[in-house]
């Protein structure tokens, strides 16, 4: 089973878990996340996130979601990663959690991009009568 770090801003992370968890109908296991404040310093938040992405790889991997591209949180994320073992994502919401979760039990790059596009086909515009993905 793949696990899955999220490294966000202030409890984003933790309310995305806890929204997974309501849809799931319960906290999805190996999934974790750090929250990165305006006070945080990110060196000092390095070992803190590679203690947990030791105690989330089970030897399929963890991928990592963060929340905005070349923002802190998104920085120390890509500190992180190591090609084939640990993988990231920036701009996470929602269905891209769920698609995560949902099909961590195949290998990580099927992971990646079952990710990914359940965060891209996520985005939707709205609108009485329809649904409309291209806003």
């Amino acid at each position: 089973m793949v696990g899955i770090l999220i490294v966000a801003h202030g409890t984003f992370g933790e309310a995305l878990i806890h929204c997974a968890s309501h849809v799931l109908g319960k906290r999805p296991l190996a999934v974790a996340q750090l929250g990165v404040t305006v006070h945080d310093d990110p060196e000092a938040l390095l070992p803190q996130a590679e203690a947990l992405l030791a105690g989330l790889d089970k030897g399929a991997g963890v991928l990592v979601l963060s929340d905005i591209l070349g923002a802190t949180p998104a920085n120390l994320a890509t500190r992180l990663l190591e090609p084939g073992r640990v993988e990231g994502l920036a701009g996470a919401n929602l269905p891209m959690l769920i698609r995560a979760i949902t099909y961590r039990d195949q290998p990580l790059p099927a992971v990646i991009g079952k990710a990914a596009s359940g965060g891209i086909e996520g985005v939707a515009r709205l609108g009485k009568g329809r649904v409309d993905a291209t806003a």
